[in-house]
C-alpha cells in the first residue's frame, strides 16, 4: 500500500461503493477506507484454491444461466484477451474480486425486496375474525401496493427473540466475553472464564460458569487450538531455552532448524490472531436488531469457521512435535518425512516447505562428507560416524553407518556410496598423503550440475544428490585405484608375496633349504635370528630373486615364533612382509597373520619333499650297487637286496604322494587362484572391490590348502603322513650311515665313531657280517613299521577327501589314484 496510485484506486473505489449502496451517504467513509487498507495490507487469503480457469468458467456458466448468452460471450472473449497480455498467475485476484462485489450486490438486492414488516401482529378486525377479509389492514402500506412476504405476521422473527430471551436467561457469561477468552486460550494463555485444567489436560469452562450445553461443546472444540498450541511451543521452548551445555548434547542443528520453521509457521498464525481480536471488538447483533451494526463481528460460530484451516496445521504440528521429541538428526528428519506421504496439495506444500528447512543441516552434512572428506558432525546427528582408529584400520573401522540415524529418504545402498566416498577422500589425505581428490570433486560437481558450495542441495533433491554422489564416488575412486597401483605398486608386492611368502621362487626356496636346513636342525633355543637373517640375505644373493626391486627385498625377513622346549628350528621358522601405510589397509595383522599360516604349511611340504630329496641322495643306485653287501654270499645279499627293495618301494610310494600333492597345491592352488585375483584386481573399481578380491583369493587358497575350519580332521592325517615320511628319513639316514661305516671298515678305511660301531668291527670279517646281517633285520622291521604307518594313515587322508566340500579337492583324488590302486586295496580290505 505504498503505491499514491493504488490509494488514490482504493479510495475511489470505497466512496462508490458507499454511494451505491441505499442509504450509504450516511455512513463513515473514513473508517470504511481503514478497513479496507487494514484488510489489503494483511497476510490473509480466501479459503479457495487459486484457480483462475476453473473461476472463469464459473462466471460464464453462472451468465448464460441467468439469462444473459452475449454478456457470457462478451466476458470469455474480454478474459482471453487479457490472459494473452498479462500472466495467468496475475488474473485470478482480479476475476475474484469483481465476482465477490458482484455476489455482494445481488444479494442487497434480493434483500430489499423484502423489507421487515413491523414487530408487532397488526389487529384482526371482527370481519376478519369472523373469516371475511377486511377492507385493508391497518399499518399496511398506502397507494394500493400489496407488499408480498414468506412471514406476512413475523413468525420467524418473533420466535427468534423469543429464543434470544431464552438463551440469555440461561447464559451468564456474553458470547463476546467468551470469544474472548477462546482467542486468549488459542495463544495459551488463560482468560476470565477459559482456563486451562492441569487435571484434564484441556481448555474448559469452570462448571460453575453457567452457559447451555451446546456453546460449552463449541467452546471446548475451539479450544483444541490453544491445548495444540501449548504443546508446539513448550516443544520450541524445550529444546532452543535451555543451557548451552544440555543443546549440545541433545538437540542438535536439526531439531534447532525444525524449531526455527515451527517458529515461521507460528508468526502466520499470530497475525490471524491479531485480526481475529480487531473483530472481536466489534459489537454481536442479535436477532431483530437494527441492521447497521458492522458486519465484520466475531462470534463463536464465525471463529469455528476462521481457525478451521490454521486448526488442521496445528493438528499437524502437533503431530510432529510427538514423533520427534527424543529424536535428533537423521531419526527426526526421517520421522518427519514418515508424515509428508499424503495426497492433499495444500498437506504436501506445508510438509515439503518444512522440510526443506529440517533437512537443510542434514543435507549440508552430506555435501561436505562427499566433497570434502570432512564429518562436520558436533551433534552426533549424522548417519555416518568416524571413530578414532590406526592407520591402517582407517578404512575398515574408522567410518560406520548407523542405522538408527539414517533417514528414510535416502536408501541404504546410496548410504553405502556416501560413506565410501567420504572415506576414500579421507584415505587418500591420511593414508596415501595425495590432495589429487579435491580436482576430483570439483570436476565431479561440476558434471552433474551442482556447486561445491553451502546450500546446493535441499529436500526434495534426491535425484540430484544421487547423482553427485555417484559421480563423486566414480572419479574419487578411479584416483583412489590409481595412487595404489601406480605411486604404491600394489601389485608389485602381491606378486612378491606370492614368491617369497608363499614360496613361488623356486631357486629361492630351494637356496634357502640348503643353506637354513642345517641350522634348523637345532633346538630352537639355541638358534640366532640374526645368523637366519644373514643366510636369508645370502640366498637372495644366491638366486634369481637378487634382481628384483630392492624396496621389495627389504620388507622380507626372518621371523622366529614362540617356542617351547622340545622345539626345533624347523617348527619355529618362517618368514614374514613388512606392509606399510597405505598397504597395510589390504595386508593386516589378521591378514598376515593367515598368510603366516599358509607359509607354515608350503614350508613343511617343502621340508618333506626337501627330505625324499635327501634320500634318493643316499640310495642312489651307483652307491648301492658297489657296496661289498651286494657282492657277499647268497644269505647276506638277499637280506641286502630285500630292505633296498623295501626302502625304494616305500620311497616311490611317499615320493608319489608328495610329487602329486605339492603340484596340486603350488598350481591348482596357488597359480589358479593367483590368476583369478589378478583379473579382479585389475577390474577392481574402488578399494572394496580390492578388498574383496583379496579376501577371495586368501580365503580360496585356505579352503583348497585344507587349511580350513572344516578341514581340520583331514590336515591332522596329512600332517600325520609328513611325520612319517620325516620319520623315514631320519631312519634312512641312521640305516645307510651305518651301511657306509660297515662298507669302509670291511675295505679297512674307517675308524669307528662310535662304542657301536668299533663293536661291529671287533671280531673279523665274520662277527661284521653278523652284524650286518642283524642290521638289515632291523631295517627290515623297522620299514615294514613305518610302511604300515604311513600306508594306514594314508588310507585315512584318501578316504576323507571325498567328504571334503571344495570341488578341487576331487582332482587330487584322482591324481592320487589315477590307477585306483588303493581304491582296490581299501576294498579288498
Amino acid at each position: 500500500m505504498d503505491d499514491h496510485q493504488t490509494q488514490d484506486l482504493v479510495k475511489e473505489l470505497v466512496h462508490r461503493l458507499i454511494s451505491a449502496e441505499p442509504g450509504g451517504g450516511g455512513r463513515d467513509a473514513g473508517g470504511a477506507l481503514r478497513f479496507a487498507h487494514r484488510l489489503l495490507s494483511s497476510r490473509l487469503a480466501p479459503a479457495v484454491l487459486p484457480d483462475e480457469h476453473a473461476l472463469a468458467e464459473s462466471i460464464k456458466r453462472r451468465l448464460a444461466a441467468s439469462g444473459r448468452p452475449d454478456d457470457a460471450l462478451a466476458f470469455a472473449d474480454l478474459h482471453s484477451k487479457l490472459s494473452a497480455r498479462s500472466r495467468p498467475a496475475s488474473l485470478w485476484p482480479l476475476l475474484y474480486l469483481l465476482d465477490s462485489l458482484s455476489s455482494h450486490r445481488r444479494a442487497a438486492a434480493a434483500a430489499s425486496c423484502l423489507p421487515n414488516l413491523p414487530t408487532a401482529a397488526p389487529p384482526r378486525t371482527a370481519a376478519a375474525a369472523g373469516g371475511k377479509p377486511a377492507s385493508r389492514a391497518s399499518g399496511a402500506p398506502p397507494g394500493g401496493v400489496v407488499l408480498v412476504s414468506k412471514d406476512p405476521d413475523n413468525i420467524r422473527e418473533i420466535a427468534l427473540r423469543e429464543y434470544t430471551e431464552l438463551v440469555l436467561d440461561e447464559t451468564e457469561v456474553s458470547e463476546a466475553a467468551l470469544v474472548r477468552d477462546v482467542l486468549y486460550a488459542c495463544q495459551g494463555i488463560d482468560g476470565r472464564y477459559v482456563r486451562f485444567d492441569k487435571g484434564s489436560d484441556a481448555y474448559d469452562l469452570p462448571d460453575a460458569v453457567r452457559v447451555p450445553s451446546a456453546t460449552r461443546t463449541l467452546v471446548r472444540k475451539l479450544c483444541e487450538l490453544g491445548w495444540l498450541f501449548r504443546k508446539v511451543r513448550g516443544f520450541i521452548s524445550d529444546n532452543i531455552s535451555r543451557s548451552p551445555s544440555n543443546a549440545a548434547t541433545e538437540v542438535g542443528t536439526v531439531a534447532q532448524a525444525f524449531c526455527s520453521a515451527l517458529q515461521e509457521e507460528l508468526s502466520d498464525y499470530y497475525k490471524l490472531l491479531a485480526v481475529l481480536e480487531s473483530y472481536s471488538l466489534n459489537p454481536i447483533p442479535t436477532p431483530g436488531s437494527d441492521s447497521g451494526v458492522s458486519s465484520n463481528y466475531l462470534s463463536l460460530r464465525r471463529l469455528a469457521v476462521w481457525l478451521a484451516e490454521p486448526a488442521v496445521r496445528m493438528r499437524l504440528m502437533a503431530v510432529l512435535v510427538d514423533g520427534c521429541r527424543g529424536l535428533r538428526g537423521g531419526a527426526m528428519a526421517g520421522a518427519i518425512h514418515g508424515h509428508a506421504q499424503h495426497g492433499d496439495p495444500t498437506f504436501q506444500d506445508f510438509m515439503g516447505r518444512l522440510l526443506q528447512r529440517v533437512c537443510s543441516p542434514l543435507f549440508e552434512m552430506v555435501r561436505s562428507w562427499v566433497l570434502e572428506g570432512e564429518l562436520d558432525d558436533v551433534f552426533a546427528e549424522f548417519f555416518i560416524v568416524g571413530q578414532p582408529v590406526k592407520a591402517e584400520s582407517l578404512w575398515r573401522e574408522g567410518y560406520l553407518i548407523q542405522s538408527d540415524m539414517l533417514p528414510a529418504f535416502i536408501s541404504p545402498v546410496l548410504a553405502q556410496r556416501i560413506l565410501r566416498t567420504g572415506k576414500s577422500i579421507n584415505f587418500l589425505k591420511v593414508c596415501c598423503d595425495d590432495n589429487g581428490w579435491a580436482d576430483a570433486a570439483t570436476d565431479a560437481a561440476a558434471y552433474v550440475g551442482t556447486t561445491t558450495s553451502r546450500g546446493g542441495l535441499g529436500y526434495g533433491q534426491i535425484d540430484a544428490l544421487e547423482a553427485l554422489v555417484v559421480e563423486a564416488a566414480k572419479r574419487i575412486d578411479r584416483h583412489l585405484m590409481d595412487v595404489i597401483h601406480k605411486r604404491y605398486r600394489f601389485k608389485d608386492h602381491c606378486l612378491a608375496i606370492k614368491r617369497y611368502l608363499l614360496l613361488g621362487q623356486g631357486d629361492f626356496v630351494q637356496y634357502l633349504m640348503d643353506v637354513v636346513g642345517p641350522e634348523l636342525s637345532e633346538p630352537a633355543n639355541r638358534i640366532s635370528s640374526f645368523h637366519l637373517a644373514g643366510l636369508l640375505e645370502t640366498a637372495i644373493r644366491a638366486s634369481n630373486a637378487q634382481y628384483d626391486d630392492h624396496d621389495i627385498l627389504d620388507r622380507i625377513k626372518v621371523k622366529m615364533m614362540d617356542h617351547g622346549d622340545g622345539d626345533r628350528g624347523w617348527d619355529v621358522f618362517s618368514l614374514e612382509y613388512d606392509a606399510r601405510v597405505p598397504l597395510d589397509t589390504v595386508f593386516t595383522a589378521s591378514v598376515m597373520k593367515m598368510y603366516l599360516k599358509i607359509f607354515n604349511f608350503l614350508w613343511r611340504l617343502k621340508r618333506v619333499d626337501h627330505s625324499l630329496t635327501g634320500v634318493w641322495k643316499t640310495m642312489k643306485p651307483n652307491c648301492i650297487v658297489s657296496s661289498p653287501f651286494y657282492k657277499e654270499g647268497t644269505n647276506i645279499r638277499s637280506q641286502f637286496v630285500s630292505v633296498l627293495r623295501k626302502c625304494q618301494v616305500l620311497f616311490n610310494e611317499m615320493n608319489h604322494f608328495v610329487t602329486n600333492f605339492q603340484y596340486y597345491i603350488m598350481f591348482e592352488v596357488l597359480e589358479v587362484s593367483w590368476a583369478r585375483f589378478s583379473e579382479e584386481m585389475d577390474s577392481a573399481k574402488d578399494l572394496d572391490d580390492l578388498l574383496i578380491a583379496h579376501e577371495k583369493y586368501l580365503t580360496s587358497i585356505v579352503e583348497k590348502s585344507l587349511l580350513g575350519e572344516r578341514s581340520q580332521g583331514i590336515l591332522r592325517n596329512l600332517f600325520a603322513l609328513f611325520d612319517i615320511i620325516l620319520q623315514f628319513r631320519s631312519h634312512a639316514d641312521r640305516w645307510f650311515e651305518r651301511i657306509y661305516e660297515l662298507q669302509l671298515r670291511g675295505k679297512g678305511k674307517s675308524k669307528p665313531k662310535s662304542k657301536e660301531a668299533s663293536s661291529w668291527v671287533d671280531g673279523g670279517r665274520k662277527a661284521m657280517i653278523q652284524l650286518a646281517g642283524e642290521l638289515f633285520r632291523k631295517m627290515g622291521e623297522d620299514l615294514d613299521s613305518i610302511a604300515k604307518d604311513y600306508t594306514s594313515s594314508l588310507d585315512a587322508f584318501i578316504s576323507q577327501l571325498p567328504m571334503q566340500q571344495h570341488v578341487d579337492l576331487k582332482f587330487l583324488l584322482f591324481r592320487l589314484d589315477f590307477t585306483e590302486y588303493y581304491s582296490r586295496v581299501s576294498y579288498n580290505k
